[in-house]
């Protein structure tokens, strides 16, 4: 991976000078070629090689390629615009109305004026746009209700329709929500891959629908269209501390499908849900979202998607009440099972029972493969940790379920060979006990199905130091394994979407990967759960729990920290815009709460240590409002409202000097806690001249604690951060690599393969609101960061820490407009540095201050690999 760099001190490879520009990485929303798009005015993007820089751009669009390559523009032209944007252009044509599909390319001209040849087309297709375009009804069981919390768990229903399909089939689309999980079968086949859908939300507000093709599965004549609903997050019927059981959406299964099927002659035919259908029992009995699922394949309806069905004992469906919520288009990537993983080692700890280890603590469910005779049943018990016995131990996670099993699935054989995974649960898991299998397990016997929002990675960080790669590592399985269609705590003890620990991770995960699409989804479920009076739940989604818990501006900022960084990151002003009056109901709601100019409710700097030795919850509250306020006022500008600016910025002092004379004094700021003095210098609270003392006061604090943290999550952000950006990054790199507990590493040294949730690990050993050292790698180490004012990074900073700790560092990021490239590793007499700048784009160079360019003098650099060789400056100075 760290093949060593040419020698030369400056080099540059200019694509533009030796072959044709090309434009790849068609998207709209973000997306690739993208089904069910509602929004008025797509946003189209682009990616360019060998371009340099651009200066205008065309594109194309009509109704058909063939149209598009022939030059028969139908659509829209824009004609040739001067500008260089290529990220989040607006569709400027005619408006575009339901299931129009449009095909699009792009040309553009560089900065010499020298035009490439257009794209490859590409297309986006829009959704159902209007309430009127839906023709199907909500229907499910018949003769039941949820009339109360105890109402029978029944088992996941069937629902079935036959119909016949013409000849002369042009396209078909599936238009369809099920909840609260679905998996639709045509014609026997399973259509697409995502598991786990459609993606929780207030069901009350805003209900998600997927868009499938279905083209191919289609027949003429007659054709059998079969869904499968499971309980998911809109039924959790049993009892667990944070009430979802009492949720008002709370009712059983139901399904909205609406079948199109183009004709040949443009005219459209529909499949819609209705008391057409017929519903039945399935062979999942019980399915539970933290409980698990219970399959008995003796009640296996075997054929039931295929014609000649015997239907005869089904029932008709009911037309029921919908969720109450608006209908939307889903658009964040769903989730899928993105790996399978065998057992490393499987092991007897009692007659019957065997435990399998994964070597990895990670999401998903295991698939079983096994030939027993009838009726044998076999348990699968999941967890992440063992008793001493060797069984898996589940008391340490289960302790928030009150009612049911935790984490656990069923399966009963009919006798023959089976493969079995659960449909409408996940779980989080190194280890899975495996209870009444009749012989001993093989390597065939179970594999785990890794399951996670599958967002594309785009971030890689690596190092000549073992130990922070495998840090990098375990950030990442755990950023992912709590990515499960939104940003939850843990995968196994809660699955809950705690805001805390979302925006804990955010930069992490715009990092590392293009999760901007899901952050949306669920920033509107966190909107949709606020109060009039801008009051916001620690959990979201949530079922009316969790408002008046004590949560406070550490955890509520996800609402503006979130939508800021997607800003930063992604250059996307739409969020902000979108979200502005909520931010600002939240910032004004907490606001009114200040008393004697303090923030005095909330969590603190939750999971240090000792919490006793951690920044006083006030000092912490105050902080992050005094940021949100600050935040806003920018955002605020950006939209143009300089009154609400004038505001923010007067509320933001107002909270700052509250804060200085609560917790500033002449010797250090509250008790000089390592958290204390971490949040003054993250938050730049400090006056001229206080800085230095301050970072000497939190270098002093570090060394009392032997190079150990005191701190929790909020300060696992601010220290490492807040030594690095007065100059100690050498500092900050060993106190993340440092041994012993409390400290990273220390879980490391505990055979771990996911950050755990408190230093000592007695609890959940898979949660990401530790992650934030990643960022901190890709940023400091690394040294790429996007810039406030250009968004994106359309120009970007470079200002690696040529630490000596390190020999190597690798960081790489490919944001919307193409890769970037830090690569840099120490020879005997100077750093060589490797950059990789993408076209439209620029990066401006900062070098340590003790370093200097050997040769070249260049403070800019523009698309292309460049390589620059860095010289170590003397710092010595003689006496006079």
């Amino acid at each position: 991976m760290y093949g060593r760099l040419q020698s030369d001190s400056f080099q540059l490879m200019n694509y533009s000078s030796s072959r044709a520009p090309r434009i790849t990485h068609l998207k709209c929303e973000d997306l690739l070629q993208p089904l069910g798009i509602e929004v008025p005015s797509p946003r189209l993007s682009w990616q360019l090689e060998r371009v340099g820089r651009q200066s205008a751009y065309q594109i194309n669009a009509a109704s058909r390629e063939e149209r598009l390559t022939q030059g028969y523009v139908d659509v829209w032209d824009s004609g040739r615009v001067e500008s260089a944007q290529s990220v989040a252009v607006p569709y400027a044509g005619p408006r575009l109305v339901s299931r129009q599909r449009v095909i699009w390319q792009v040309r553009v001209w560089d900065q010499h004026g020298q035009a490439s040849e257009f794209s490859d087309p590409s297309w986006f297709e829009m959704g159902l746009l209007y309430a009127s375009d839906w023709k199907a009804q909500w229907i499910g069981r018949p003769d039941v209700s949820l009339a109360d919390y105890k109402a029978p768990v029944l088992p996941a229903p069937l629902l079935r329709k036959a119909f016949e399909a013409p000849q002369d089939i042009s396209q078909a689309r599936v238009y369809l929500c099920g909840l609260g999980y679905f998996e639709l079968i045509l014609n026997g086949a399973r259509v697409g891959d995502h598991v786990l859908d459609p993606i929780v939300t207030h069901y009350e507000k805003r209900v998600g629908y997927v868009t499938h093709d279905v083209t191919s599965l289609l027949q003429s004549g007659e054709n059998i269209i079969g869904v499968m609903l499971g309980n998911g997050w809109y039924n959790t019927h049993s009892r667990e501390v944070w009430q979802f059981d009492k949720a008002s959406w709370r009712d059983y299964p139901k399904l909205l499908l609406q079948l199109e099927i183009t004709k040949a002659d443009g005219s459209i035919q529909r499949v819609c849900s209705d008391s057409s259908w017929f519903v039945t029992d399935g062979p999942i009995r019980f399915d539970g979202l933290r409980n698990g699922e219970f399959y008995d394949a003796r009640e296996a309806k075997c054929g039931w998607s295929l014609a000649d069905f015997d239907t005869s004992a089904w029932k008709p469906a009911a037309i029921v009440a919908g969720p109450g919520g608006e209908l939307f288009s889903q658009q964040a990537p769903p989730c899928r099972v993105v790996e399978t993983r065998a057992p490393r080692t499987w092991n007897g700890v009692r007659p019957g029972v065997w435990v399998c280890d994964f070597g990895q603590n990670l999401t998903g469910w295991a698939r079983l493969r096994v030939m027993a005779e009838a009726d044998t049943k076999i348990t699968l018990r999941y967890g992440e940790r063992l008793s001493e016995s060797g069984e898996v131990d589940q008391k340490h996670l289960a302790q928030f379920i009150q009612e049911g099993e935790f984490q656990t699935d069923h399966f009963i054989s009919r006798g023959i060979e089976e493969t079995f995974e659960p449909h409408f649960t996940y779980h989080g898991f190194q280890y899975v006990q495996v209870e009444g299998l009749p012989y001993a397990p093989t390597e065939e016997t179970l594999l785990a199905c890794v399951v996670q929002s599958d967002f594309v990675s785009i971030g890689e960080f690596g190092c000549s130091d073992k130990t922070l790669d495998d840090l990098q590592n375990l950030t990442r399985w755990s950023y992912r394994g709590n990515f499960t269609g939104i940003p939850t705590d843990c995968p196994h003890r809660e699955k809950n979407g705690w805001t805390g620990d979302a925006h804990l991770a955010c930069e992490t995960g715009l990092w590392n990967f293009n999760a901007a699409r899901n952050y949306a989804h669920w920033l509107q479920t966190v909107v949709d759960v606020q109060r009039p009076s801008g009051q916001l739940p620690c959990i979201v989604p949530t079922g009316g729990w969790g408002y008046n818990w004590g949560n406070g501006p550490a955890w509520d900022s996800a609402l503006i920290l979130i939508p800021w960084q997607m800003y930063r990151f992604r250059g996307d002003t739409d969020i902000l815009q979108k979200h502005y009056n909520a931010m600002k109901r939240y910032v004004d709601f907490a606001f009114s709460l200040a008393d004697g100019g303090l923030i005095r409710y909330g969590l603190g700097d939750w999971n240090a240590p000792d919490m006793s030795r951690t920044a006083p919850r006030d000092l912490v509250t105050t902080a992050i409002l005094f940021d949100d306020c600050r935040i806003l006022s920018r955002v605020a500008r950006l939209l143009r409202n300089e009154i609400d600016a004038m505001r923010l910025d007067e509320m933001a002092a107002a909270l700052r000097l509250a804060w200085r004379r609560a917790f500033c004094h002449s010797e250090g700021i509250a008790e000089n806690e390592q958290s204390s003095l971490g949040c003054a210098l993250y938050y730049d609270l400090l006056e001229e001249g206080e800085r230095l003392g301050t970072v000497e006061l939190l270098r002093k604090a570090i060394s009392a604690a032997n190079g150990r943290p005191t701190f929790g999550i909020l300060g696992a952000k601010w220290v490492p951060r807040a030594l690095s950006q007065t100059g100690y990054v050498e500092e900050a790199f060993a106190l993340i690599t440092g041994k012993g507990c409390p400290g990273w590493t220390h879980w490391l040294e505990q055979s771990a393969t996911t950050l755990w949730g408190n230093w000592h690990g007695e609890g959940s050993r898979n949660h990401i609101m530790f992650g934030d050292i990643s960022a901190w790698m890709f940023e400091y180490l690394g040294g790429i960061c996007p810039r406030e004012e250009t968004p994106g990074f359309e120009t970007f900073t470079l200002a690696p820490a040529f630490i000596d700790s390190l020999t190597q560092v690798t960081a790489q990021h490919c944001s919307p407009y193409g890769l970037i490239r830090s690569t840099w590793q120490h020879s005997s007499t100077s750093v060589e540095w490797e950059i990789r700048v993408p076209a439209n784009s620029k990066a401006i160079l900062q070098l340590p201050e003790n370093y200097q360019f050997a040769d070249a003098t260049t403070h800019s650099l523009d698309e292309g690999i460049h390589r620059l060789r860095c010289m170590r400056v003397s710092t010595t100075t003689s006496e006079d």
